[in-house]
């Protein structure tokens, strides 16, 4: 279980995601993306702006049950349009075990795997990536958190008077 978190912003992973696109430039042009879901639709989207790419797939993975249990990882979308992968470029947000980026690239050999945030059991299955995080870090997305209102200091009633 984690035991730090890393909160990513809506402008953090924009710029992420542009650096990752710049530095897929020079193995592009790429046929088409394919978006690993859910994390990887946003980058994606991102990226294929950057990189000018029109054609952009998804493949679904399942290796959680009711988001807390870990179960056999199980493909519930296919990227059909990928056929073997050759020419296409393969985008998620995190390679955490390397679970999910494994069955992906069994199902797409000839991908390019490249993702913004990769943590050390991950790593290998990553061809590029932007930023390593560490193993007992959760980061947690632009899309899995909400920003909240918090009250000036001068408000709180907790606070102790002198």
């Amino acid at each position: 279980m984690a035991t730090n978190y890393a909160t990513v912003t809506w402008d953090q992973l924009h710029r992420d995601a542009r650096l990752l696109a710049e530095s897929l430039m020079p193995r592009g042009p790429f046929k088409g993306i394919v978006a690993v879901t859910r994390g990887g639709l946003i980058p994606a989207a991102i990226i294929a702006r950057e990189l000018d790419c029109r054609l952009i797939e998804s493949i679904s993975v399942v290796t959680y049950h009711n988001e807390e249990e870990k179960s056999e990882p199980t493909i519930i979308k296919d990227a059909e349009a990928a056929g073997d992968g050759t020419g296409f470029l393969i985008i998620d947000d995190l390679v955490d075990s390397g679970i999910t980026a494994q069955v992906v690239r069994k199902r797409l050999p000839k991908a390019l795997f490249a993702c913004l945030y990769a943590k050390p059991s991950g790593k290998p299955f990553a061809d590029l990536f932007v930023v390593e995080v560490p193993q007992d870090t959760w980061v947690l997305f632009p899309w899995d958190t909400a920003p909240l209102f918090v009250p000036p200091l001068a408000r709180k009633s907790t606070l102790p008077t002198e």
